[in-house]
């Protein structure tokens, strides 16, 4: 029972981790630290803390690094690391926390829309798993746009906790908040560059099975590409120094969901699977919200509350149809396996009766000289 509950417990935690980035990074934004500079603090605190895990793990089961793989784990830091989170910290800066909780909800379907040019995926319309993945993808882009584009009434308005460090910030950026077209924009940009992440990782995964390594390098390759990029969009050097809050969301998102989070679901995804890891995923969008209502003092609309709910719902509905494709993938792969197995027990025994047939041959022959 102890060992069924534990995968359910660490991967609420790390979605309470996920959700507590976006808070932290929301203050950090609004608080002056800018989005580039953030993310290249985050890189070099993750290559830190990965660096004793792919030491210390893999040191001696790591595959021999070649050009090839470098390659493909460089693809993967731009995609994944660089390009994704800087979009999404900026984003996040033009937006709120719980809009770019319910907009990473796009990823199974923007991994889908991606992967058919690749021939990773199959749209199969006639099956009913083809028409979950068809229509969960349609569903998950009708209540992004509809998250973006439409406020609507307000449901929930501000709670009664005040937090004055939250509200000193929110008041000294007012106009944070003044493009809420950009921030949506930004964030599905995010979205499509960390669906091709995962496109490359699986790729990569496939010549380079060492996880932690290949993580570390690309937070390293990251950290190179982000201080670069940082440099040149960044020229003030004060924006560079780290007071308390930008201590604190460094380290937070440097340990927490860049070393901490990818441990602990390698670890769930080695016990229960990617499928079972994504479930769990809608979860941060419930805790964000919750969270950004209590301390940030932000109110809930009917367009957000609606826009989030048909995310979710295509959400699980793509991931319906990936289930629902596994059975039958399987069984043609059991099919083939077993006529293969067949066709070589097949090949065995008359080369066996060959053998016998030359030997009784052979047998024959040497009676008859001998007579």
């Amino acid at each position: 029972m102890g060992v069924d509950i534990l995968p359910v417990v660490v991967m609420v935690m790390v979605q309470v981790g996920y959700a507590g980035m976006n808070i932290v990074g929301k203050i950090a934004m609004d608080a002056g630290m800018n989005p580039f500079v953030h993310i290249a603090y985050r890189q070099i605190i993750g290559t830190v803390f990965l660096a004793p895990f792919a030491y210390f793990f893999e040191r001696k089961t790591k595959p021999q690094l070649t050009s090839s793989i470098l390659f493909w784990i460089f693809l993967c830091s731009f995609s994944g690391l660089t390009v994704s989170q800087i979009a999404y910290f900026l984003g996040l800066k033009y937006t709120t926390a719980t809009i770019s909780c319910a907009l990473s909800n796009l990823i199974p379907a923007a991994t889908f829309l991606l992967a058919i040019p690749f021939g990773m995926e199959k749209v199969g319309f006639r099956s009913k798993a083809g028409q979950a993945k068809v229509w969960g993808t349609i569903i998950c882009v009708g209540g992004a746009t509809l998250l973006s584009l439409y406020h609507g009434p307000i449901v929930i308005g501000q709670s009664g906790f005040h937090w004055k460090y939250a509200e000193n910030t929110e008041k000294n950026n007012s106009n944070s908040h003044d493009n809420l077209i950009l921030g949506p924009l930004l964030l599905i940009v995010s979205t499509v560059t960390y669906s091709l992440w995962i496109i490359f990782q699986a790729r990569m995964s496939e010549k380079y099975r060492a996880p932690y390594t290949s993580t570390m390098l690309m937070c390293l390759m990251a950290s190179f590409q982000c201080v670069i990029i940082g440099v040149c969009v960044v020229h003030d050097k004060a924006a560079w120094s780290l007071d308390r809050m930008r201590t604190i969301a460094v380290l937070y998102n440097g340990i927490v969901c860049t070393a901490l989070g990818y441990c602990l679901t390698s670890w769930c995804i080695q016990r229960k699977g990617p499928l079972y890891v994504s479930v769990f995923y809608p979860l941060m969008l419930i805790i964000t919200a919750v969270l950004s209502w209590a301390l940030l003092c932000e109110k809930l609309y009917i367009g957000t509350v609606v826009g989030s709910f048909l995310t979710i719902v295509g959400f699980y509905g793509v991931l319906w149809g990936k289930e629902e494709e596994k059975p039958k993938s399987e069984t043609e792969n059991f099919e083939m396996e077993t006529d293969e197995l067949n066709q070589q027990l097949g090949a065995k025994c008359n080369s066996k009766l060959q053998l016998s047939g030359q030997s009784n041959h052979k047998i024959h022959v040497s009676k008859y000289n001998f007579l």
